[in-house]
């Protein structure tokens, strides 16, 4: 089964009372049980079956089957959001004194939150790369993870996903990978040998800008050394669903960063057309991306499928010949920054990526407004760089749209 026929027919099939052949939505609190006696099997681990929405529900659990399918994992749990997401990932298999090993180009709000876990004790250490010899040198015997995203946003950096997993298996960690800008149309970085695949579902998964959520997936292979990962010790029963068990009897449960049902059920229709929209968005990116390298008003333009990209090579062999959707601009200051956003017609002024609609940011006084200046840098953040996420529109649209407003500057 390929990929496009996976989306609609992959652990999924018509609901067999009625016929329905989109999920219902669930939208209930809790569930009702025949008997105590049910009622405690399924509190005890001991029988399925659903208690309460902050913990499982039956329009929750579909969309979890079909990511699960969709990126080759054994289980999945879907959250809140993309942060709530990573933040579990990664809680999950930490304790206080403890250290992650990230790369530098990380979403600012992945940042934030590593940032925030030193108040929890916990370390984060950034490669100063994307090399093996970059990771490994922040590694040590407190290191409990590595963590990165398939497409740095903004810098726009890529990983060798194979390379980091062997680094990190080599030195009995994990390696967490974060495949929102990329989605597992373009890579599925479990089969290139990653452990822990995350998502901020309000991006490419759901397509249409109107729901926030997130998810995490386990791939079941990660041999977990329990002295290591004290924590996941009292769950050793569930074997290689370890991982899983854990998160939904403890973190999940107790942080209570469950997702609205109806939330779910907007994501899942917008899945269905993920193939198709990536690919045209992909597509546009490119083309955008030629069209703005031979503009004179623009400094320079940063997108993985430009031959002169550095990470071109590496982008053609893991992401099959695509190259995301997401460029970045440089145009000389803040001000002409400004300008060509200000001046734009189809392209919104938002921070979000992964919409229907062509999506514009200033990241360096947004999303980075309160990192430093080292920061920013590190993350490829500078104070005349402009974000762009290629939407569905027709191609030559776009091109009129940035050209006419580069003409103001």
């Amino acid at each position: 089964m390929k990929f496009t026929t996976k989306l609609l027919h992959g652990n999924f099939s018509p609901d067999v009372k009625t016929g329905a052949t989109t999920t219902p939505i669930y939208q209930s609190t809790a569930f009702r049980h025949e008997t105590a006696e049910d009622l405690e099997k399924i509190f005890l681990g001991q029988k399925p079956g659903f208690v309460y929405t902050r913990i499982n529900n039956p329009t929750i659990e579909a969309f979890e089957r079909r990511l699960t399918l969709l990126e080759g994992g054994i289980g999945a749990v879907a959250c809140a959001s993309g942060m709530a997401a990573v933040t579990l990932a990664v809680l999950n298999i930490l304790k206080s004194g403890e250290e992650i090993v990230s790369g530098s180009g990380i979403f600012g709000g992945t940042h934030s939150l590593f940032s925030g876990l030193a108040d929890f004790g916990v370390t984060v250490k950034y490669a100063q790369d994307n090399t093996v010899q970059s990771f490994a040198a922040c590694i040590n015997e407190r290191t409990r993870a590595l963590f990165v995203e398939t497409i740095g946003n903004p810098k726009l950096d890529i990983p060798d996903i194979a390379a980091l997993a062997e680094l990190a298996h080599s030195r009995q960690i994990p390696l967490l990978v974060d495949n929102t800008v990329t989605t597992p149309y373009l890579v599925q970085p479990i089969k290139l040998g990653a452990d822990i695949v995350v998502h901020s579902t309000s991006k490419y998964i759901n397509g249409s800008g109107n729901s926030i959520g997130g998810i995490i997936i386990d791939s079941g292979r990660f041999a977990w050394n329990f002295e290591k990962f004290s924590t996941l010790k009292k769950f050793s029963k569930f074997g290689r669903f370890v991982y899983l068990a854990k998160m939904r009897n403890g973190l999940f449960k107790d942080f209570g960063s469950c997702i609205s049902p109806f939330n779910v059920y907007l994501t899942a229709i917008g899945l269905e057309t993920l193939g198709l929209r990536v690919d045209r968005a992909c597509e546009n990116a490119a083309k955008l991306a030629a069209s703005l390298k031979e503009n004179e008003k623009v400094r320079s333009v940063n997108y993985p499928g430009l031959a002169d990209n550095p990470d071109h090579e590496l982008a053609k062999r893991q992401f099959a010949g695509k190259y995301g959707a997401v460029l970045t601009i440089r145009v000389g200051s803040k001000e002409k920054a400004f300008t060509v956003i200000n001046n734009l017609k189809y392209a919104l002024n938002l921070a979000n990526i992964g919409d229907a609609r062509t999506l514009v940011i200033h990241p360096a006084s947004t999303i980075y407004a309160h990192n430093s200046q080292e920061e920013k840098e590190n993350a490829g953040v500078y104070e005349d760089l402009i974000r762009i996420c290629a939407g569905l529109e027709d191609i030559e649209d776009l091109q009129t749209d940035f050209s006419q407003a580069l003409e103001k500057i």
